[in-house]
């Protein structure tokens, strides 16, 4: 869609001719400019009835737009080689994908990222430079833990018994502030993709 008008806290899209929708402030991503006329894809969130027609709500935050641009981007998503298993935003700033492939032979991060980077730099690209990383999805949570805490390296990780899915990941201190992220933003995201209450040592 695009651009039409802003009305007070509200942008207006124009999905066709006879179709706008409405995107609200909080489904913006922080610090994206919506100028008119500018052309964005959007997710559909809503469409209610109301006494004047249907009410169409869209956003630029929600997982499904990601879950969309990867799956339009990537043809082993499509075919269904490539599955996503879950995804985490924290829109325009950073997001993680669990990823699984139903094909030994296909490297779902690989394939993802596309040769030197081409396919998420394009993703990437449309969300306003939000950085995507792609880990492989792993039914054993400390292989899947590990993974999500990319591109952090991980020296051990181990149970803690005293709390429920909860787990404790040493780091040597030159991959301490690569674990935990801007703000604590990779520690979150990968607790948030994974499950798991993550505690860095």
């Amino acid at each position: 869609g695009s651009i039409f008008k802003t009305e007070g806290d509200q942008i207006l899209v124009r999905v066709n001719e006879r179709t706008e929708a409405i995107l609200p402030r909080e489904e913006r991503i922080v610090g994206e400019a919506y100028h008119p006329g500018d052309r964005l894809k959007f997710f559909l969130l809503d469409v209610r009835q109301t006494t004047r027609g249907p009410r169409i709500v869209v956003s630029r935050t929600h997982p499904g737009l990601l879950r969309r641009l990867l799956e339009l981007e990537i043809p082993e998503i499509q075919e269904g080689t490539i599955e996503i298993r879950n995804i985490v935003r924290e829109a325009g700033a950073r997001a993680k994908v669990a990823v699984a492939s139903l094909d030994t032979n296909v490297d779902p991060v690989g394939a993802c990222v596309g040769s030197r980077g081409t396919r998420i730099k394009s993703i990437s690209g449309e969300l306003g430079g939000e950085r995507i990383d792609v880990i492989v999805w792993s039914s054993d949570p400390l292989a899947y833990v590990r993974n999500a805490l990319s591109p952090a390296k991980i020296a051990k990780i181990e149970p803690i018994l005293e709390q429920e899915k909860a787990l404790r990941v040493f780091v040597r201190p030159d991959q301490l502030s690569l674990s935990i992220g801007k703000a604590g933003q990779n520690v979150r995201l990968a607790a948030r993709l994974t499950g798991w209450k993550i505690d860095i040592k």
